[in-house]
């Protein structure tokens, strides 16, 4: 009972935006329809990375490399296992991208095990240091295509049923939006139980939380572990949506991005994510047309001025440390004090 009450605002969360899907497969073109995968996997980069650094406390900076372990082993592991074609052939892809999410799960704990004794500048040069080593690896290993890249990914595509076919665009959408409910949801619940309290408590005040018996390593290695497990998993669904990835995809730029989204979203606030991850993803593209009119791209000079103007005026981000319920529940009692009076 208690797990089907947990699950219902997530389940019809997930029909209204399937539902929406179906319109967008029908009313927007193919750019804008990339733009929205492009939306959810970064909104499962922004929260998986928040679990880190806004709820623990920690500054990572390698999350392109937890990212491009998921998409590249998921990619190696796609070509190693037979595929069979139509919805018989789609159960592989939740399964690619919870191997993809394992592998840098697993990465994340032999990375985290000797560094997350560190702290600030010195944990993320660690960081840094291992999306770099990831990247360099990749470029130099002709098994995954080098810096050619690695192509031929298999992926969703698109599938007659009946009369009508469903397009590679909404199998993408679905396993992606998914993905993104899950992590918000596993994330949420993680951070209201008992472990979730000893993240807090390490992030508040760590030489505390050790004095009142938290194993403050082993809080931060699982926060980590699990981070890099949806990181991964993200990178996974970009590889089978993409069909094609590069360890030039995976720069140190990607990782600054996604910590932009934690911090201008807030720091321990997911729907603060999910917000910068659109404002992000979305601004870069809105503002391509006026190097048509200019002739000069100055899209990166408004959109870092932007990003200024906004940290200036909201220091703890958009959000703070609220979710959409914290506002919800603000505009429901601003109501109810207006009706009652």
């Amino acid at each position: 009972m208690f797990l089907l009450k947990a699950l219902k605002t997530p389940s019809i969360l997930f029909s209204v935006l399937f539902v929406m899907g179906i319109g967008a497969d029908f009313g927007l073109d193919g750019f804008v329809k990339r733009l929205v995968i492009a939306i959810l996997i970064n909104t499962i980069l922004a929260m998986s990375l928040n679990l880190v650094n806004g709820y623990t406390g920690q500054f990572s900076l390698g999350h392109a490399g937890f990212m491009a372990v998921g998409a590249y082993f998921s990619a190696w592991l796609s070509n190693q296992i037979p595929h069979s074609s139509g919805f018989a052939g789609l159960w592989s892809f939740p399964v690619l991208a919870v191997m993809g999410g394992l592998m840098a799960g697993l990465a994340g704990l032999l990375v985290g095990l000797p560094s997350l004794r560190l702290k600030g500048d010195y944990l993320a040069i660690v960081t840094l240091g291992f999306a770099e080593i990831i990247r360099v690896v990749l470029l130099n290993t002709s098994a995954v295509g080098g810096a050619t890249g690695y192509n031929k990914i298999p992926g969703p595509d698109d599938i007659l049923f009946g009369a009508s076919t469903v397009s590679k665009f909404f199998l993408c959408f679905s396993h992606s939006l998914f993905w993104s409910i899950a992590t918000y949801v596993i994330i949420w619940r993680l951070i209201r139980s008992g472990h979730g309290r000893g993240f807090l408590s390490v992030r508040e005040d760590e030489v505390a939380a050790e004095a009142m018996g938290v194993n403050t390593t082993k809080s931060k290695v699982r926060a980590f572990v699990l981070s890099s497990f949806f990181a991964g998993v993200a990178g996974a669904l970009f590889a089978q949506f993409e069909n094609l990835i590069t360890p030039d995809t995976f720069r140190f730029n990607r990782s600054v991005d996604a910590v932009i989204m934690v911090v201008l979203g807030g720091m321990g606030s997911l729907s603060g994510s999910i917000i910068a991850a659109i404002f992000i993803t979305v601004t870069p593209e809105l503002l391509r047309p006026l190097q048509q009119y200019t002739g000069v791209d100055v899209r990166m000079v408004i959109y870092s001025l932007s990003l200024i103007l906004l940290m200036i005026l909201r220091p703890k981000g958009l959000f703070g440390n609220l979710e959409f319920t914290h506002l919800f529940e603000k505009l429901r009692l601003k109501i109810f004090s207006r009706g009652k009076s």
